[in-house]
């Protein structure tokens, strides 16, 4: 016996081969069945069958002279046979490596066996054709091992034909159910398939479309390129459309023409003297009666009409690529979200229409004008503008906008905040000038709203300068360079020290230490502000503990929120789960909310201090009485505690109207049950006053400014103690 280890195929590819037949181990298939009749009556064999072998097992199929089961597949004939490069025989009674055990009992009295392997199209070893005989001397000759040969050819051919009709029936089906179209043709140009998809599209009864000439959905000015195509293909020539989805005209049954995207498919016929010629189409009318509409989306904005950013840029590098100097206006709405908020977002946008009717009446004509979103607007001045032309055309633009807008039955005074670029194609890029415009309506934000700036190299520098001072921050909060400091508070009659508000401190490695000033504003934008006013409330609990561990007097301790921690959505969690760690008193901690956060404060950002104030913790109005919103949000705040600003308590003395306002807020605060403590307190005079009032705590330079834990600790030893540090 030789062994051809080359035509074996891989394990992978054999199996795969194997599976692909779809053979149902022990389903009887009638067609192959004959075969292995007809192979066992021309060769006067008692038993015949098609053992296919997969990875562990034979499997018998078509058995012919008796039921044969499944058995493992090493050590068997069948296995030899299938890798031999001949018929193999072999007399099992005599050859010592096959024992009459690896055959089910029906074959056990068999003894000669004789084997041809069954090798696929792609060279892969599936299993053999079997014949057996009970008779010794019945040897096969050799044309009769060439005739068990052949029938194994027919295996193999019936075989692939059920593997064929398999793949054909699930084309077809997949093609059926599609909602693309599908459609081939012959060398000839004949119509050999079309599903429904296709016959619908093409407005086609069903099987109307199979036999003609596909010429019928192709526009008779395309016919001829058409047929020169399909010739060349029948030839066996490449297509340079194969592969490819192709957008043309085609002709419906009506003679309609319309548009279609189609990609053509070529495989050899079943005798392999042709070409198979196919394509999947789709109607794309839809698509191209959108593109003008989509193009008009993607140059302008849908709600003003206006040039939107996109296009807004192509003109300004248009300017700029030609060598021309450029001027860029940037104008924003003040006090816009206010309307949004207060009015709804319908109302806002009507706003937003009458502005983008009002700015053209402002503005010379042939000036570029969009909408970058939301209420920022953009100008791309004419004939390359300049810094005369910039001032002239905002001065014309705040003019305008002086008469107030009638929308929704609401009267609406806009004002607008300007910024103003120049830049030519030797020293900017469009995405630069719009960044200096951008910086330059910020500075006039700053600097009032309702004016003018243009850029100035300082700008950028201010922004770098917050850059570097972002990339510091970032490094502080890593290298925990930021500590807490703790401002005393006391009770007037008394001078004990009855609470501390911590203030946050940054021991800077080359600066020293610095106040918040320096600073708090950049973290409170920073994107570490949320987990760095965690630690804060987490550290003040710390330290409150530390001293209550100490057995000294205990005090509150009272912290400043920053917005990041309200948005977050973990604040009740957070200051609850600092209590319980440190096992302090809910009462030991006070959340001071300042005005500003009181006038933004929706349902979201209540809930929490809702929550922290039902668990016991104390909630301190800060800033009381600077805005204008603060004795509305006295209903909504579930307060414990109002401090009195330091700009009040600065000129309780000399200032009558201060006085008045501060006995003003210690009358409600006794009225709504809350405590008061004053801010900024300098002076003994300051002090008496104050007592004089009714007013029960203070804090201030009189008392001390903030101190280390260690300076706390100093002074919560000493008792009652008056006027710690005088200023």
């Amino acid at each position: 016996m030789v062994v051809n280890q080359t035509s074996v195929g891989t394990k992978g590819s054999r199996i795969a081969a194997l599976r692909s037949f779809r053979l149902a181990d022990g389903v009887t298939e009638p067609g192959l069945e004959r075969i292995t009749r007809l192979a066992a009556f021309s060769l006067g064999m008692s038993l015949a069958w098609v053992s296919l072998i997969d990875d562990a097992w034979l499997l018998p199929h078509a058995c012919f002279g008796a039921q044969i089961a499944r058995v493992p597949r090493h050590g068997t004939p069948c296995e030899a046979a299938m890798n031999a490069d001949e018929v193999f025989v072999v007399d099992l009674h005599r050859d010592a490596r096959f024992a009459a055990g690896t055959f089910p009992e029906p074959m056990q009295a068999m003894q000669v066996y004789a084997g041809a392997a069954l090798v696929t199209t792609e060279g892969d070893r599936i299993g053999t054709l079997c014949v057996m005989d009970p008779n010794p001397e019945r040897i096969l000759s050799p044309a009769e091992k060439a005739s068990l040969a052949s029938f194994a050819g027919l295996v193999i051919d019936w075989l692939e034909a059920r593997r064929c009709a398999f793949e054909r029936a699930a084309i077809a089906g997949f093609a059926e159910a599609s909602e693309y179209a599908f459609v081939s043709i012959d060398g000839d140009g004949t119509i050999t398939f079309a599903n429904r998809a296709c016959e619908a599209i093409f407005g086609y009864e069903p099987g109307a479309m199979l036999g003609q000439d596909i010429d019928i959905i192709i526009p008779e000015s395309f016919r001829e390129a058409h047929k020169a195509g399909v010739a060349r293909i029948a030839t066996g020539k490449a297509s340079k459309l194969a592969g490819q989805t192709i957008e043309l005209n085609a002709q419906r049954r009506d003679g309609t023409i319309f548009p279609i995207e189609f990609s053509l498919s070529l495989w050899p016929t079943q005798t392999g003297t042709g070409t198979g010629i196919g394509a999947i189409i789709r109607d794309i009318s839809e698509w191209r009666a959108r593109d003008a509409t989509l193009i008009q989306m993607a140059h302008h904005d849908k709600l003003t009409g206006l040039t939107n950013r996109a296009c807004f840029d192509e003109h300004l590098r248009a300017v700029l690529d030609a060598g021309g100097p450029a001027t860029v206006l940037l104008l924003d709405l003040d006090g816009f979200k206010e309307v949004n908020d207060s009015l709804g977002h319908a109302t806002g946008d009507a706003l937003l229409q009458a502005v983008a009717v009002r700015l053209p009446i402002c503005i010379e004509e042939g000036t570029i004008i969009a909408r970058f979103g939301g209420d920022e607007f953009a100008l791309l001045l004419p004939r390359g503008g300049g810094v005369q032309s910039a001032n002239a055309c905002a001065a014309a633009i705040l003019t305008g906008f002086q008469a107030p807008f009638q929308i929704c039955g609401h009267t609406f005074h806009v004002g607008l905040s300007i910024g103003a670029a120049i830049g030519n194609a030797h020293a900017t890029t469009p995405d630069d000038l719009i960044a200096d415009a951008d910086l330059a309506l910020y500075q006039a934000k700053r600097d009032g709203r309702r004016c003018m700036r243009l850029f100035a190299p300082a700008m950028r520098k201010a922004v770098l300068a917050r850059r570097a001072l972002h990339d510091e921050l970032t490094r502080a909060v890593e290298g925990a360079q930021l500590v807490l400091h703790y401002q005393p508070q006391v009770n007037l009659r008394t001078g004990r020290v009855v609470g501390v508000e911590a203030l946050l401190r940054w021991q800077h490695p080359e600066r020293g230490l610095l106040l918040p000033g320096a600073f708090l504003s950049a973290l409170e934008a920073h994107p570490l502000a949320d987990p760095v006013g965690r630690w804060i409330i987490d550290e003040a609990c710390r330290q409150a503990a530390a001293w209550r561990a100490a057995r000294l007097p205990p005090v509150r301790v009272a912290v400043n929120l920053f917005d990041a921690q309200l948005k977050g959505g973990t604040l009740t969690k957070d200051v609850i789960g600092s209590l319980a760690r440190y096992t302090l008193p809910p009462q030991t901690l006070e959340i001071e909310v300042t005005e500003r956060i009181a006038l933004r404060a929706d349902d979201a950002i209540l809930e929490p201090i809702r929550e922290l104030h039902a668990h016991g913790v104390a909630i301190a109005f800060d800033d009381f009485g600077t805005g204008y919103a603060s004795l509305s949000s006295l209903k909504r705040f579930p307060l414990t505690r109002l401090k009195i600003d330091r700009s009040f308590v600065r000129d309780v003395l000399t200032d009558r109207h201060d006085a008045e306002i501060i006995r003003a807020v210690l009358a409600m605060a006794d009225s709504f049950g809350l405590d008061v403590i004053a801010e900024g307190i300098e002076q003994p005079e300051q002090e008496a006053i104050l007592l004089a009032m009714g007013c029960r705590e203070g804090q201030g330079y009189l008392y001390g400014r903030a101190t280390t834990a260690q300076g706390v600790s100093k002074l919560l030893k000493d008792g009652s103690m008056r006027r710690v540090s005088a200023a």
